[in-house]
Formats: structure tokens, sequence, C-alpha cells
């Protein structure tokens, strides 16, 4: 039997971008982040928990959102390297991930916490920057960069 060691599966890389760079929302505050994220989370917001990342140009205009995960009433797996992977995709200078709490409690987990600080530190290595982690809920939000927890 002879084995082709050179027939393997392609892979391709794509992003497709149909904005002007000027009609792109942009992003100057922790608010601004929010607004645009409450209308993705409105089908979840007190059912189950997804995770999303916002990816940014080096102006802070929003290339894109994508849905990174989704999961439970308590929790959702979060993959560093389907954000980055997501980022680098994208060409994204930075990135705002997002999580929604069904319980409606604003305090960030040690979980939270957590996998922010291993994003931070993956997002270092790869010259692009976390610039916050929200958590969404239907009476608010919570900014990881306003808090000082980032």
């Amino acid at each position: 039997m002879k084995i082709n060691y050179f027939h393997v599966s392609e892979i391709k890389v794509s992003y497709t971008d149909k904005i002007k760079a000027s009609e792109r929302a942009k992003i100057c505050a922790s608010k601004d982040a929010a607004n645009i994220l409450n209308t993705v989370f409105e089908d979840c917001i007190q059912h189950h928990e997804e995770f999303y990342v916002m990816l940014l140009n080096r102006s802070n205009r929003v290339l894109g959102i994508s849905c990174i995960s989704k999961g439970g009433i308590a929790g959702t797996v979060v993959d560093v390297k389907i954000i980055l992977q997501t980022a680098l995709k994208s060409n994204a200078s930075g990135l705002i991930v997002s999580h929604n709490h069904p319980s409606g409690n604003l305090a960030a987990s040690r979980e939270d916490i957590k996998i922010t600080e291993k994003l931070k530190s993956a997002c270092q290595l790869l010259d692009l920057s976390l610039l916050d982690h929200l958590i969404i809920t239907d009476e608010g939000y919570l900014s990881f960069a306003d808090e000082g927890i980032l």
C-alpha cells in the first residue's frame, strides 16, 4: 500500500471587510463597548452565559464581534487560542472581551479574573492590546479596565 505523505488539508484564512473605516463604530470608553454589546446579549442575557470578543483596529474602530462560546446557566468555556486566532485572522490591534452573567451579579468571579490575566499575557506575546473585559447584565455592566482589575 502506497501512502502519499504530501496529501494534506489546505488551511484557508479569511476575513471579509465590507464596511469603510470611517463608518465603523469607535470605542472611546467602556460605555461605548457596553452599548454595542448589549444588543449582542439580548437573546441570552438572563438565560445562559455567552462569551464574545470585539475586535478593534489601531484607531479603536470596531472591525467585528465574534462569539467565542455559548454555555450554561453558571458558566461557559473560554479558549484563549480561539480568541487569539480570531484576532489575528481579522488583523485586529486591540480587543475587548465580554460575557454575560444570567444571575444579574456584576461581580467578577475568580475564574473571570483568571481567564482575563491569562488572555492579557497571551495578547502581550502577540503585540495585541487587551483593552477591557466587560461583564454584562440586564441592569448594567462591569468594566475590568474602569475598576482597575485589568
